[in-house]
């Protein structure tokens, strides 16, 4: 890759929420940005890319593209992988592993035969150990063979982006924090208001309002694959952490669970973000919570549903009594809920907004509902 041009940059999300990390990018200033499946593309340079992983709440991935050759059999794959510039990417010392994400419409049509010869290639070209597996390798080279065209991306975040650095200890169905963050962004939420979810579990959403309302950096706590990358700035990368302006914000964040245990969990986790000093967390049953003192906000919640804990015939009932508490003691408020089930959404009773998109989640297809003020 010439380091004085730009190239492509792909922003990995959860399929059904490109919109709305379109959104968070454009707002970001990233240039050229595009939505398409899973995720969005920009273009850019090594700079957008540290600062796309170190500051955008929604995206799970960054991947770079760092080249491309056409190749119609598996002797010109080696060929070709062999002349590659691996040295303008990688830096010696680190394990690689390479893997095929698609293969379509072209004349080398084995993944595995692929991969050998990648690996191969790198591995006595440039010398790198290749990885027994994804878990183990510092670097991972995505290969995308379409229409006989190669082409090769490296992930820039290692693990998901939506491991910040400061959770270490979960509920039960943990909601991922770059899918909460652009939950928040879906309904209208900004960093300037009160939020509320009284099934808090181990805080996601509290955790990432209240890091939005005053304006952290996401991935402030974590390293990334990147800094393994022979574009690596380490200079560069401390001054962006320098030149950060995180923001003053009086708003207060309410979380609760009938489960004391995850209380607990919130609160650690809280702490760890330090964002305690904004959250208020209670052991409450759902019947019993109330509107805080102060402006309206937002309540947004991840109940149980579909394969998820608890029966069917429970789960009606939990729905049912959330609607009831929300009409009763929340006027004024805006509602956000997450679930695979439209008719337990149904049994609140609540004036749902027409929903988006379905949106991948843990093997099931999730919506996020939302409403207007109550």
């Amino acid at each position: 890759m010439n380091n004085q041009n730009d190239f492509e940059i792909f922003l990995g999300t959860q399929p059904g929420l490109e919109a709305l990390l379109l959104q968070e990018v454009i707002e970001r200033g990233f240039k050229g940005a595009k939505a398409v499946g899973g995720g969005v593309t920009v273009r850019g340079h090594w700079e957008d890319v540290w600062r796309a992983n170190l500051t955008l709440r929604g995206a799970s991935k960054v991947l770079a593209r760092i080249g491309e050759f056409r190749a119609f059999h598996l002797a010109q794959l080696d060929k070709r992988a062999r002349k590659f510039p691996w040295d303008e990417t990688l830096m010696p010392g680190h394990t690689v592993k390479v893997e095929v994400v698609t293969n379509r419409k072209s004349k080398i049509y084995h993944a595995g035969a692929a991969i050998e010869r990648i690996e191969r290639a790198i591995h006595e070209e440039f010398g790198s150990k290749i990885a027994t597996s994804m878990e183990d390798a510092d670097i991972i080279i995505k290969a995308r063979i379409d229409d006989n065209n190669v082409r090769f991306s490296v992930d820039t975040s290692g693990v998901g982006l939506h491991k910040r650095g400061y959770k270490q200890a979960m509920g039960k169905a943990p909601l991922r924090e770059t899918m909460a963050a652009l939950a928040l962004r879906g309904c209208g939420y900004s960093g300037n208001e009160p939020v509320l979810d009284p099934m808090c579990g181990s805080g996601t959403f509290l955790i990432e309002a209240a890091e939005m309302s005053r304006n952290l950096m996401a991935g402030r706590y974590r390293s990334f694959a990147f800094e393994k990358l022979a574009s690596y700035d380490p200079g560069a990368v401390k001054r962006f952490h320098e030149t950060w302006k995180p923001r003053q914000s009086q708003q207060r964040f309410y979380g609760s669970d009938r489960n004391v245990n995850v209380i607990g969990f919130s609160k650690a986790n809280a702490e760890r973000a330090g964002v305690l000093d904004m959250c208020t967390f209670k052991p409450l049953p759902l019947s019993t919570i109330e509107r805080p003192d102060g402006p309206n906000g937002l309540i947004i919640v991840n109940p149980p549903y579909g394969a998820r804990i608890g029966k069917k015939k429970d789960l009606f009932a939990l729905y049912t009594a959330f609607g009831d508490v929300m009409r009763e003691r929340f006027s004024g408020w805006r509602v956000g809920l997450i679930t695979s089930d439209s008719k337990l959404a149904e049994a609140t009773k609540l004036p749902w907004l027409p929903t988006g998109p379905p949106i991948a989640h843990g093997g099931l297809r999730v919506r996020l509902f939302r409403t207007k003020a109550l």
